[in-house]
């Protein structure tokens, strides 16, 4: 449980806010509950990082989506323009941050986890609140009152309009396609690379724990053998994988656990012949000097690669 002294310094810079922000990580999912309704008390826009997709309903007004390298319009100006950033239990990666002497430039930040290693290893926060991010929601609702700034939604809401529209035959074109039959029960795995990062904006979860995908470690071959076990775990539930043709590769031979044990999951494999994050980096960093990217000659037919099985 936080410290009271910390939730009242938080209180305090909270209520001077004119410009906040709220930001949810992996560490704010199963406190999913109690953050909407804080946001909605203090009329917080709400940004959640690949590993909190889910913590915060994505058909809420106040969701602005994903931050960082591969996050929405919405997201990353908010950051750049907030003066309050309230963040649960996450870590400041890089891929959120970029260079971290320019993130949220203009923020009083409050970092609230469970683990006081995490604070300040990264960003420098200016009020900490070392708490289970449910206890410390419960706690600063205590003190909640709906605060006004209807310039500031008014703006958030109007970066929300920019996004990416994928139109003709694509991988984005396909995912969209994909993510717009999920319901909110479905479960949606993903490997590692370009379609997970499509995957994550195109997506929209209303609750937690629909999503899972590998994050920090970037494990390539995780999304099938994931997409396996959420079947298991919940029987009955769809589960569903998005895949690259390279990580797809990589476990591919879990073909046989799904024969074996009868497992319904629904594969998705965006084949397009190479292992494109790594080669869209070699492209923006490495002046298009390619190495081991081209898989087109090496890959398997993939629908009679199933049939084998």
């Amino acid at each position: 449980k936080p410290r009271e002294s910390e939730i009242l310094e938080a209180v305090r810079i909270l209520k001077q806010a004119k410009q906040p922000v709220m930001m949810m990580g992996g560490g704010s999912l199963d406190a999913s509950k109690e953050l909407t309704e804080l946001a909605r008390a203090f009329n917080l826009p709400v940004i959640t990082t690949l590993m909190g997709l889910g913590a915060f309903p994505a058909s809420d007004p106040l969701w602005l989506g994903m931050p960082g390298m591969h996050g929405s319009v919405a997201a990353n100006r908010a950051i750049s323009n907030a003066d309050v950033l309230l963040a649960f239990g996450m870590r400041f990666d890089d891929r959120v941050t970029g260079k971290i002497s320019r993130f949220a430039p203009h923020a009083t930040i409050v970092h609230i986890d469970i683990d006081s290693a995490e604070m300040s290893k990264l960003v420098r926060a200016h009020a900490t609140v070392k708490a289970d991010a449910a206890e410390a929601a419960k706690s600063l609702l205590e003190h909640a009152h709906h605060m006004e700034h209807p310039e500031w939604i008014e703006k958030v809401l109007e970066w929300k309009e920019r996004f990416v529209r994928h139109t003709g035959w694509s991988a984005g074109y396909a995912i969209k396609a994909i993510c717009d039959q999920l319901g909110p029960d479905d479960i949606l795995s993903t490997d590692v690379g370009q379609h997970q990062m499509l995957s994550a904006q195109l997506a929209r979860f209303e609750k937690p724990r629909r999503w899972l995908t590998s994050g920090g470690l970037g494990t390539m071959g995780f999304g099938f053998p994931a997409a396996i076990g959420a079947a298991l775990a919940e029987p009955g539930v769809r589960s569903i994988v998005i895949a690259g043709d390279g990580g797809f590769q990589m476990t591919a031979q879990e073909l046989a656990t799904l024969t074996r044990y009868k497992i319904p999951v629904k594969i998705a494999v965006i084949n397009n012949s190479f292992l494109g994050m790594v080669r869209q980096w070699q492209e923006m960093f490495h002046e298009n000097n390619y190495s081991e990217v081209f898989l087109g000659n090496d890959n398997p037919d993939f629908l009679t690669l199933a049939d084998a099985y």
